[in-house]
C-alpha cells in the first residue's frame, strides 16, 4: 500500500524527522487559505499522486506570491500528470501540498528498504540527491552507499554516522544527521513498511538536515496491525481492476496491453506474460488465480480482465495442481454465460482433471473459445488473433 507524500510528511513529523510546514489542499481556495497561514516568502504547491518524477511532468511549482499559488493551483487540479511511474495514461491530481519554501544547500538521496538476498533491512544513501536514483545506480554505481543492518540488533548509531560521513557532510550535521537516520529506521520497523524514501534529503543553508520528499510503502500482509496506516488509503489513485481483484483473494496486476492471462501459479503467470511479448503481444494482466478458487471465482476474474474493454483477447493458462482444470472448466463456461464474451478465449488446460476441463468446453460450445495443446501454441495464436481482430 502506498501513502501520499504530505501523510508520510505527517508520519516522519510523529516520529521527529525535520520536515517542512506544510497542508493538503483540495481546491484552489483551500491553496490560497493555506498559503496565506504559512505566510512565506515563498511557497511550493506539489501535486498529490501516487507516482515518483512529478518535477519533471510539472506537478511541482514553486511560487513567489498567494497570487501565484492560486494561478497554479487552478493549473493542477484536475490535471493528468504523465510520468515514468505512471504510464502513459497518467493520474489525475485531486490534491495538492502548500508548503513553506526551504533555503537548499546540498540535494542527498536516502531510503530504507528490505534486500531480499541478504534477508536485511539496507539503508541506501547517496549524494546524487533529486535524481532518479535508478539512473544513478546504473550510471554511476560507486556514488550508492549501502549499510546492512542486522535485523537483531537493528541500525546502530555507528552505522548511522557512518552514512552521514559517507555522505561528505559537515562534521556539526553528522549527529543530526543520524538522529534522522535512527527516526526512520523507527519508522520502517514500527510501521511495517517496505520503502521508506526521501529525495531529496537536503542541506539547509542555516545548517539543517531536512525531508523534502516523503515516500513510504507498506506491507500489505500486515495491514491488519495498522488501522491508522490503512485509514491514509487513498482508492482513486488505485487501480479498480487491482482493488476488485484483491477483495477476491486474486493476485491482479494491471499491465495495460489488450491481451488478458488467466494463470494459476506466480511463475507460470510471469512465463505467460514473457511468452505473449516474445509474441508480438501486449499482456494486459499479470493474474495468479492460486490454487483454492470456485468457478464462480474463476468467471469473477473474467469479468475483472474484461472490464472497461481493455483486452481485445484472453490467454487461460493452467497446469492444473490444487486448482483442478474441470473447476477451470466451468469458471469459463460460467464467464461466458454471465458475461457473452465476444472476444476470441485460446484455453491451455493440461495437469489435474484436464481430460475432464477439456470435455466440458467441448460440450459447451462456445464459438470464440480454441482449445490448444502447448503453452507455446496458445500464446502464438492468441496474439495472432488480437493483432486481426
Amino acid at each position: 500500500m502506498n501513502i501520499h507524500e504530505y501523510q508520510g510528511k505527517e508520519i516522519f513529523r510523529s516520529y521527529g524527522v525535520n520536515v517542512p510546514e506544510g497542508k493538503p489542499v483540495f481546491s484552489p481556495e483551500e491553496a490560497v487559505k493555506a498559503a496565506k497561514d504559512l505566510a512565506q516568502d515563498v511557497i511550493v504547491v506539489k501535486a498529490q499522486i501516487h507516482a515518483g518524477g512529478r518535477g519533471k511532468a510539472g506537478g511541482v511549482k514553486i511560487a513567489k506570491s498567494v497570487d501565484e499559488v492560486e494561478i497554479y493551483a487552478k493549473e493542477l487540479l484536475g490535471k493528468v500528470l504523465v510520468t515514468k511511474q505512471t504510464g502513459p495514461a497518467g493520474k489525475k491530481v485531486n490534491r495538492l501540498l502548500i508548503e513553506s519554501g526551504c533555503n537548499i544547500d546540498k540535494e542527498l538521496y536516502l531510503s530504507l528498504t528490505v534486500d531480499r538476498a541478504t534477508a536485511q533491512i539496507v539503508m541506501i544513501g547517496s549524494e546524487a540527491g533529486g535524481m532518479e536514483i535508478e539512473e544513478v545506480a546504473e550510471s554511476a554505481p560507486e556514488k550508492i552507499i549501502k549499510e546492512y543492518i542486522d535485523p537483531f540488533i537493528g541500525l546502530t548509531a555507528f552505522q548511522a554516522r557512518r552514512m552521514a560521513f559517507k555522505l561528505n557532510m559537515e562534521a556539526g550535521l553528522i549527529n543530526k544527521a543520524a538522529a534522522l537516520m535512527m527516526n526512520l529506521y523507527k519508522v520502517f520497523v514500527e510501521k511495517d513498511c517496505s520503502l521508506v524514501e526521501i529525495n531529496p534529503l537536503v542541506i539547509t543553508k542555516d545548517k539543517d538536515v531536512m525531508a523534502l520528499d516523503a515516500k513510504l510503502n507498506f506491507d500489505d500482509s500486515a495491514l491488519y496491525r495498522h488501522a491508522d496506516i490503512t485509514a491514509l488509503r487513498d482508492e482513486t489513485e488505485e487501480d479498480p481492476k487491482e482493488r476488485e481483484a484483491a477483495l477476491l483473494g486474486l493476485n491482479y496486476v494491471n499491465l495495460g496491453g489488450n491481451v488478458a492471462c488467466m494463470v494459476n501459479g506466480a511463475g507460470l503467470a510471469m512465463a505467460t506474460v514473457d511468452i505473449i511479448k516474445h509474441y508480438g503481444g501486449e499482456p494486459a494482466n499479470f493474474l495468479d488465480v492460486g490454487g483454492q478458487g470456485s468457478a464462480e471465482d474463476d468467471a469473477k476474474a473474467f469479468k475483472i480482465m474484461t472490464a472497461d474493454g481493455q483486452a481485445k483477447g484472453i490467454f487461460v493458462n493452467i497446469f492444473g495442481g490444487i486448482n483442478k482444470c474441470d473447476i477451470i472448466a466451468e469458471g469459463i463456461v460460467e464467464a461466458n454465460k454471465m458475461l457473452g464474451l465476444k472476444i476470441p478465449i485460446v484455453v491451455r488446460l493440461d495437469g489435474t482433471n484436464f481430460k475432464e476441463g477439456r470435455e466440458i468446453l467441448q460440450k459447451a460450445n462456445i464459438p470464440n473459445l480454441i482449445m490448444v495443446e502447448s503453452m507455446t501454441e496458445g500464446a502464438k495464436k492468441v496474439v495472432e488473433l488480437v493483432k486481426n481482430a
